[in-house]
C-alpha cells in the first residue's frame, strides 16, 4: 500500500507514516497543511502524530536492531546498491515532487536528489569505511584491536529547504553500519520523504529497520525524550540546534546538531567579476536564499566595490522569477506565507536602520501565480556590521553588501557574526587566498567558486553556533558517529 491516500472529503492527499515496513495512519486529531509555495495553495494534509506513534516507530526499530547488526555489513550495502538503482528510475518523480512542495527549480531540485543518491553510494563503502585497527605487542605478549559495532536505534530530525538529500546525509550510514532507524521529515515538506520511502519500500529491507514518523514539536520532544533512541541528527535554524543538543546532553544522546549561518563572500580587488559572476548569482540566489550554504553579505575588498555591485546587480535583474517546475525559472518562491513575511520584515529593517535599497523585491508579481509566495532578488549597498542584516540569518533573497578596505577588515566581519559555516573568497592571488582560509573560523571555504557544498564523501558542518556536536554531516568521519569502537586487549 502506498503511503499518501486520497480524503473523502477533500481533493488533497492524506500522508501516513511508515511503520515496521507498513503504511499507518496516525490516531492524531492534529493535522497540518502542505502548500505548494508556487500557486499558494494546499495540496496535501499531514498528521502531526503523537508520542505513541513515536513510541510504536521505535519499538519496532529496536527489535529490529540485534537481527540486523548481525547482518554482514556487504550485505547490508546490497541494499543501498538496490537502492541507489531504484531511486535512479524514479529521480525525475522525486525532483518534481520536490519541487512542488518546496518551490526551488527544478534544476536545483535535481541536483538535491543526485546529492541523496550519492550519499547512498558513499555509504555503501561500509566494508572499508568502518574497519577497525590492530596493534601486536602494545606489551610483551599483548595484543590490542579495536573495531566499530553499531549502538541501537538512531533518529533524524529534518528541516524543510532540503527535503530530499539531509536525511540522506544520516540514513544511509546509520543502516549501512548496522543501527536501525527513525525519521521525522519536516511538516512543511513531508510529500518528498513520502515518496521516497515508497521507493525504499520496494527493496524489501527488512520490518522496522527503517521508520518515518510525520510530525511536529511534540514528535521531536518524544525523539529528543526516548530512551531507546541512542542518537539525533537535526538541521535547522541555531535556536532550535542549541536546544537539541542541550537536550540530547542531558539524556545522553548522541548528537550532529547543524544549525544556521551568515555566510559572507568576499571579494578582493584583483577577482575575475565575468567568470565568478554565475557561480556569485547562484551562491546568493539558489534556493531563493534558504540554505544554510547560501551567500548573505557581499564583502567587496578595496577600490572593487563599485564595479562589482554594477555587474552582480545586473545579473541578479536577469533572475527569471517564478514556478520551479517552469524549465525556464531561475528563482522560484519562499517555502510559505509566514515566511515571506519575514523576509520582508527583514527589509524594512534593513531600510529603517539606513542601508541604501538598490534592487527591490518586495513587490515581485509572477504572471498568473497571484497567490505565490514569491519574493524577488533584492539588494541593500552600505550596509554596516551592526546593522540587523547584517547579522541575524534572513534565509531569502536578501544580498546586504558590506564595503572592507582589505584583509583585516573581510577576515574581522567574518569572524564576528556570531555564526561560523561557510565563507568564500574570490581572488587571483594564491597568497590572498591562503590568508584567507587559514584566519577565518567557518569550517566550508570556497574558493574562486562560491558557497560550495562539500560532496558526500567530504565533511559537512561548521563550526561556532552553526555547529553543536563532534561530528559531522556524511564524510568519512559520519562512520565514527554511528559506531562504537569496543577496545580488545587481549594475552595468551
Amino acid at each position: 500500500m502506498k503511503g499518501p491516500k486520497k480524503s473523502s472529503n477533500m481533493s488533497n492527499i492524506i500522508l501516513r507514516n511508515y511503520l515496521n515496513g507498513e503504511w499507518v495512519t496516525s490516531d492524531t486529531s492534529e493535522f497540518g497543511d502542505v502548500f505548494n509555495p508556487a500557486i499558494g495553495k494546499k495540496i496535501a494534509t499531514v498528521p502531526f502524530s503523537t508520542k505513541a506513534d513515536v513510541d510504536e516507530a521505535v519499538k519496532h526499530a529496536k527489535d529490529a536492531f540485534e537481527e540486523w547488526r548481525e547482518t554482514p555489513p556487504m550485505t547490508r550495502a546490497r541494499y543501498l546498491f538496490r537502492l541507489k538503482e531504484a531511486f535512479e528510475d524514479e529521480f525525475e518523480v522525486i525532483a518534481r515532487t520536490l519541487t512542488t512542495e518546496q518551490g526551488k527549480a527544478i534544476d536545483e531540485a535535481r541536483g538535491e536528489v543526485r546529492r541523496m543518491i550519492e550519499n547512498v553510494e558513499h555509504a555503501t563503502g561500509v566494508t572499508t569505511l568502518m574497519c577497525g585497527y590492530t596493534l601486536e605487542d602494545i606489551a610483551k605478549g599483548i595484543d590490542c584491536y579495536g573495531h566499530r559495532q553499531p549502538i541501537g536505534v538512531f533518529a533524524g530530525i529534518a528541516p524543510y529547504n532540503f527535503p530530499a538529500m539531509v536525511p540522506w546525509w544520516f540514513l544511509p550510514y546509520a543502516l549501512v553500519t548496522g543501527n536501525t532507524f527513525v525519521l521525522k521529515p519536516s511538516e512543511q515538506v513531508p510529500m518528498t520523504q513520502t515518496k521516497v520511502f515508497e521507493i525504499v519500500d520496494e527493496i524489501d529491507l527488512p520490518e522496522g529497520v527503517v521508520n518515518m514518523v510525520h510530525g511536529s514539536r511534540e514528535v521531536v520532544n518524544a525523539l529528543l525524550d526516548h530512551p531507546d533512541i541512542e542518537g539525533i541528527s537535526f538541521v535547522g535554524s541555531t535556536p532550535t540546534a542549541k536546544t537539541i543538543y542541550r537536550r540530547c546532553g542531558e539524556t545522553g544522546k548522541r548528537v550532529q546538531s547543524l544549525g544556521g549561518a551568515k555566510n559572507i563572500v568576499a571579494i578582493m580587488s584583483d577577482a575575475d567579476l565575468d567568470n565568478g559572476m554565475p557561480s556569485l548569482i547562484t551562491s546568493f540566489y539558489g534556493c531563493s536564499g534558504q540554505r544554510c550554504l547560501s551567500g548573505s553579505i557581499l564583502a567587496p575588498v578595496g577600490d572593487i566595490a563599485e564595479k562589482l555591485i554594477e555587474k552582480f546587480t545586473k545579473a541578479a535583474k536577469t533572475i527569471t522569477v517564478g514556478d520551479g517546475l517552469n524549465d525556464l525559472t531561475g528563482m522560484g518562491p519562499v517555502i510559505s506565507e509566514a515566511h515571506k513575511n519575514r523576509v520582508l520584515g527583514y527589509i524594512e529593517k534593513g531600510l529603517e536602520e539606513g542601508a541604501d535599497l538598490i534592487l527591490d523585491g518586495r513587490d515581485c508579481r509572477v504572471e498568473g501565480l497571484p497567490d505565490g509566495f514569491f519574493v524577488g532578488p533584492t539588494i541593500f549597498d552600505n550596509v554596516t556590521p551592526d546593522m540587523t542584516i547584517a547579522k541575524e540569518e534572513i534565509f531569502g533573497p536578501v544580498v546586504s553588501i558590506v564595503r572592507t578596505k582589505d584583509m583585516d577588515e573581510v577576515v574581522d566581519l567574518i569572524n564576528t557574526r556570531d555564526y561560523a559555516n561557510a565563507t568564500c573568497i574570490y581572488t587571483r592571488s594564491g597568497a590572498a587566498a591562503r590568508e584567507f582560509k587559514y584566519r577565518v573560523k567557518p569550517s566550508m571555504i570556497g574558493v574562486n567558486i562560491g558557497i560550495a557544498a562539500p560532496m558526500s564523501y567530504f565533511p559537512f558542518g561548521g563550526a561556532g553556533n552553526s555547529m553543536f556536536g563532534d561530528i559531522k554531516g556524511h564524510g568519512q568521519e559520519i562512520f565514527q558517529f554511528f559506531t562504537d569502537t569496543k577496545v580488545v586487549i587481549e594475552r595468551w
